[in-house]
């Protein structure tokens, strides 16, 4: 009696739903010490022509893609068991493929135009994603970590931010030399830096460390698996990255259908590659010995997707991205080209999965024992005194308010990205700002708001992937049509939504899901 009483009593109050839902950010601004790197590393380069540098940087981005648009998709039944014996990737990569040299190998010009024009926009991308995978795993604090396709270190940089301390090693792997020289030459001037050792690819890595020191707590590879020309390469790649992960893989690419595409399919092989694995150690286990499985088997999405069943965006005309919205550095705004006038600010659009080992938690779903009253009811509540409203309590006097207006103005200062530094003690001081905000827990209750929400009036249109049961096993994507009628409560949380955020939902025992 007493546990079915727990599982109906509310998990969250109204205020914390909001908090706990809220992953997005609305615009990002680089880091001053990054700022400072970027534009000091700079200084250092020969900056003549660098608008053309960066104009042939895009184009060669643009001919990698058509490349691989061309080329056939191959089948993973093909693949070698062992994939950390396994020669086969990219020519970027070092790999023999059927498909001759076909990638990107970043010559000197590249890789400054890469730092001046991509390198902000990639460090905010990545910021985002790790930044939730913090707020969603509150207890993993990675010490060991391995950045595959680390290039100038976007990700080192987004690490820093997010765990701030908690980093102890990591193994950056990137063949180009210029690469790895920028990236050196960013971090050259910080303090209290990880060990960080460089390698040309994986098999130096594998080869360099013992086998039973092969394993990171955390493999990120970010904007990478889109200059592999193959699926076959391509997932020969990531089953190399999923042996050598302890805990949480992350992958990220540009938030393209082509981007989106090559994430679906990682996502759907490692999946099935674990449940297989899974069902192999339980037949095991029940001929032989059970305790074959006590080790960590299995996989789940830790972010975005609310569940572990098929994409429900497969063969439809959407696909699955984000958008990160980052305000411009300095060298952005100085080297990148438009037609008309500069804006301040530019939007990333990524796509991204993180995998953790283990299976999904089963978290109660988070509307569950919640009661939310209508608009008449508040209405029937309110009693007619609250309604009288002083105006001179409310606004002050005219000349008060001149006075804030003034006070406002000689505390204003004019934006530059590079300008100073006075404010970095402050931004560090914030990291340990959200310690008590509520988190969204990994279990199925909480769906992923894809695309902007459409405010028509007195009501909000969210377009939610979520999961349909409480194991997370299978999934949908609808519209949810909140209300402020029906649901002000709600319908407050919905305005201030935004794409990227998560939804509360009840769970498959209450025959009404929305509110």
């Amino acid at each position: 009696m007493s546990s079915a009483i727990s599982e109906t009593l509310p998990k969250f109050t109204a205020e914390a739903l909001k908090l706990a839902a809220k992953q997005s950010e609305r615009c990002h601004i680089v880091p001053v010490r990054l700022r400072h790197a970027i534009k000091k590393y700079l200084q250092e380069q020969e900056a003549t022509h660098m608008r053309r540098k960066v104009l042939s940087l895009s184009q060669s981005f643009n001919g990698i893609k058509e490349v691989n648009l061309l080329l056939p998709s191959s089948t993973s039944k093909e693949l070698v068991e062992d994939p950390l014996k396994a020669m086969e990737c990219s020519q970027r990569w070092k790999v023999k493929t059927a498909y001759g040299d076909v990638g990107l190998t970043y010559q000197e010009d590249q890789t400054v135009a890469y730092v001046a024009a991509r390198m902000p926009a990639v460090y905010s991308a990545l910021y985002r994603v790790l930044n939730e995978v913090r707020r969603r795993v509150p207890d993993f604090t990675p010490a060991k970590v391995l950045d595959f396709g680390a290039g100038t270190g976007s990700a080192l940089w987004a690490m820093m931010e997010v765990w701030p301390g908690s980093l102890e090693r990591i193994n950056l792997v990137e063949p180009s030399q210029s690469m790895q020289r920028a990236g050196q030459s960013l971090v050259k001037d910080l303090r209290k830096l990880p060990l960080i050792q460089s390698y040309d690819s994986i098999q130096s890595l594998t080869k360099d460390i013992n086998k039973s020191g092969r394993r990171h707590d955390l493999v990120i590879a970010s904007y990478v698996l889109g200059e592999i020309p193959s699926l076959k390469d391509r997932i020969t790649l990531v089953r190399q990255l999923w042996d050598l992960t302890a805990d949480i893989l992350v992958l990220v690419e540009p938030g393209t259908p082509q981007g989106s595409n090559i994430i679906s399919q990682m996502r759907s092989h490692i999946l099935w590659m674990e449940k297989r694995r899974t069902r192999k150690l339980q037949h095991a286990a029940n001929k032989a010995s059970k305790d074959l499985m006590t080790l960590k088997t299995g996989a789940f999405i830790v972010a975005p997707c609310p569940h572990d069943g098929p994409c429900p965006l497969h063969n439809t005309d959407k696909y699955c991205h984000f958008v990160q919205r980052l305000e411009r550095t300095s060298s952005q705004r100085l080297y990148k080209r438009s037609k008309g006038p500069l804006r301040g600010f530019e939007d990333e659009k990524f796509c991204y999965v993180a995998f953790r080992r283990g299976t999904r938690p089963r978290e109660p779903w988070p509307l569950d024992g919640m009661k939310f009253e209508t608009l008449k009811q508040m209405h029937a509540k309110r009693v007619p005194e609250d309604l009288e409203v002083e105006v001179e309590s409310q606004f002050g006097s005219e000349a008060a308010q001149n006075d804030d207006y003034e006070k406002d103005d000689e505390n204003t200062v004019s934006y530059d990205s590079d300008y100073s530094e006075t404010d970095a003690a402050a931004g560090e001081s914030d990291e340990d700002e959200e310690e008590d905000v509520p988190r969204a827990d990994l279990g199925s209750g909480w769906g992923r708001i894809v695309y902007m929400p459409i405010r028509r009036g007195k009501r909000v249109e969210l377009d939610v992937c979520r999961a349909t049961n409480s194991e997370g096993t299978e999934g949908s994507f609808d519209r949810v049509v909140i209300t402020q009628s029906k649901n002000p409560t709600l319908h407050h949380q919905a305005r201030r939504s935004l794409w990227g955020d998560l939804w509360p939902l009840r769970s498959e025992k209450f025959s009404k899901f929305y509110m």
